[in-house]
């Protein structure tokens, strides 16, 4: 069977083994733990795999041992899942176990003594500042569409926010006279991240003559409203990107985080210290970061040629 038939298969199983054990979870993480909807939704289906692996086995998920994890774990990699994916779920097990111990329906951890596969250091794709200007420039600011578009591209650069982010901001999370964005992250922490002139003129310049156009008189508190007056999916403005990288004859590989790959770079590039640029990216922990050293090494090398005697 190949994989792809093997992940329908899955599919199916998740849908016939539902467990309220799961679901419990899940609720507690909600209501306590102040996870995102997509924390969730990617735990839920982690945890449904191994349910109806263990359900094919004839096993319940809240009485599996470290073996039975590690069983299908190696099912897993058999079926030619990424490291990155099993890492992924390893942090759904171990959260889930660790519920189940918290709230006294097991004495023990079965996820505590399993590693997390080692995975390569990926280094994230990004854009040249060249390449930048070119697609902040694309957008036509005749067009309300395209006036809105080019305002959304300038604050995601200027401020290195997620797509989601910036899709669900609303009136009140913006601020054009103190020139600050407020944002509510991963796990509901807050930040206040600076937008940068050209940013807070262009939002301005779109909230004077594009927005009102497209709301149509329509009562909106989002800030960057579909045509239809409705909060934009985060799809959505990924399409628009890839139109306007296309348009402007940009042939590098593009993800939704390629704008706010470029914001750190290019802060690391003009010498931010990083841990400046771990709280304007949001990111709870400085390791997650440090993907972005190798920026300030090359900068290192770069000025050291540059002005040392011997460079």
């Amino acid at each position: 069977m190949s994989k792809q038939s093997q992940s329908s298969a899955v599919k199916n199983d998740t849908k016939a083994q539902s467990n309220p054990v799961i679901d419990a979870f899940l609720d507690d993480l909600w209501s306590s733990r102040g996870v995102s909807d997509n924390t969730l939704a990617s735990y839920r289906t982690d945890l449904a795999h191994l349910n109806a692996f263990f359900a094919k086995r004839k096993q319940r998920l809240q009485d599996a041992s470290t073996q039975d994890i590690r069983d299908y774990l190696a099912h897993r990699f058999e079926l030619g899942y990424a490291k990155s994916s099993s890492a992924r779920l390893l942090s759904s097990v171990r959260r889930f176990y660790r519920y189940l111990v918290r709230s006294g329906q097991r004495e023990d951890d079965p996820s505590a003594l399993l590693e997390s596969p080692k995975q390569a250091r990926h280094i994230p794709d990004t854009l040249s500042e060249a390449q930048i200007d070119a697609l902040l420039n694309e957008p036509d600011t005749e067009d309300p569409i395209e006036h809105r578009d080019k305002a959304m591209l300038e604050l995601l650069y200027a401020t290195g926010l997620r797509v989601t982010e910036l899709v669900s901001l609303t009136m009140e999370q913006i601020s054009l006279r103190q020139g600050v964005v407020q944002i509510v992250g991963k796990g509901g922490k807050e930040r206040l991240v600076p937008m940068g002139e050209l940013a807070v003129d262009e939002v301005m310049q779109y909230l004077k003559l594009a927005r009102p156009i497209l709301l149509n008189d329509k009562p909106s508190d989002v800030l960057f409203p579909s045509k239809r007056a409705k909060q934009m999916t985060r799809q959505t403005f990924w399409h628009r990107i890839k139109l306007y990288a296309t348009r402007a004859g940009i042939t590098a590989d593009l993800s939704p985080h390629t704008l706010r790959h470029a914001f750190a770079t290019h802060l690391l590039n003009h010498g931010a210290d990083l841990r400046v640029v771990q709280l304007l990216l949001g990111h709870s922990d400085l390791s997650t970061t440090q993907i972005y050293t190798h920026v300030a090494k090359a900068r290192l090398q770069s000025l050291h040629q540059s002005h040392h005697p011997r460079g």
